[in-house]
């Protein structure tokens, strides 16, 4: 019996390392083809070459998601090519750790540009065409800090609510029309967005020695997959999430305590700048 995704044609963002490269990878390893980018084209080309040899179909891509016309440009050559786009998965993100007030508008702008323009230029790339087809989905990657107020990433977690509310908005308007929306919402997973990341002032080793990275890309991957294929408008793929949500939504007041404390462990971590 065939899989539920074999034959289909997924284009995803940010796919040269972590969930992207593992969405990929899974992707093909039930028959999906997939057009795997990134920015970081060695990574993506390894990508689909390892694809490719496990027996599985890709192409490698070099995307920034931060140039609206190169993003329309490539979902338009995935349809001229292919006939049709099935998967949007918008899941290319950056981040900044820092105290918020050592930031400047130009570590907002950088974040903001990759975490929440990337996935509108996919969208905006995507939407028409879907409707004109008369299905697809569009999947964008958010975070758990997308649905509570993760501190010393605070333009991440602007980034990540909006992403949620803009893929839950959509998938309101987008039912009439046959296209999907989701939202994923992961834990902690080992991916390259840590040591991608840049810090402000703040022992980055330390910090993410605090991490508890317990969950792998491709177990994370796979438990995406199978809520896209139930259409599930909010996914929290690792088994950690949808309970920490519940309880920060059922005791708000704990999770206050929690952040105060995480937020006064990780001001111990700042790195003091010498004076003049």
């Amino acid at each position: 019996m065939a899989d539920f995704f074999s034959g289909k044609i997924a284009l995803v963002t940010g796919a040269a390392s972590g969930i992207g490269k593992a969405l990929g990878e899974e992707l093909c390893r039930r028959g999906a083809h997939a057009i795997v980018t990134d920015v970081n084209i060695q990574g993506v080309k390894l990508c689909a070459d390892e694809i490719c040899k496990a027996g599985g179909s890709a192409e490698a891509m070099n995307l920034d998601v931060t140039d609206a016309g190169a993003v329309k440009r490539a979902v338009e050559e995935t349809v001229t090519r292919h006939g049709r786009i099935d998967y949007l998965f918008n899941n290319a993100g950056i981040a900044v750790g820092a105290d918020t007030r050592d930031t400047t508008l130009d570590d907002w702008k950088q974040v903001i540009d990759v975490d929440l323009w990337g996935v509108i230029h996919g969208i905006d790339a995507a939407y028409g065409i879907m409707i004109d087809q008369g299905f697809g989905h569009i999947v964008n990657t958010a975070s758990m800090a997308g649905l509570m107020p993760f501190p010393f990433i605070t333009s991440y977690t602007a980034s990540k609510h909006a992403v949620v509310g803009l893929s839950l908005a959509l998938r309101a308007e987008g039912r009439d029309l046959g296209v999907k929306f989701s939202v994923v919402c992961p834990g902690f997973v080992e991916t390259g967005i840590f040591d991608a990341s840049k810090s402000i002032n703040i022992d980055r080793g330390k910090l993410i020695d605090e991490i508890p990275f317990a969950f792998s890309p491709n177990f994370t991957a796979r438990r995406i997959l199978r809520q896209v294929r139930r259409n599930r408008a909010v996914i929290t793929p690792t088994p950690d999430g949808r309970p920490i949500w519940w309880i920060y939504r059922t005791f708000p007041w704990l999770f206050s305590r929690f952040f105060l404390n995480m937020i006064r462990d990780v001001r111990k971590m700042k790195i003091e700048q010498p004076e003049g």
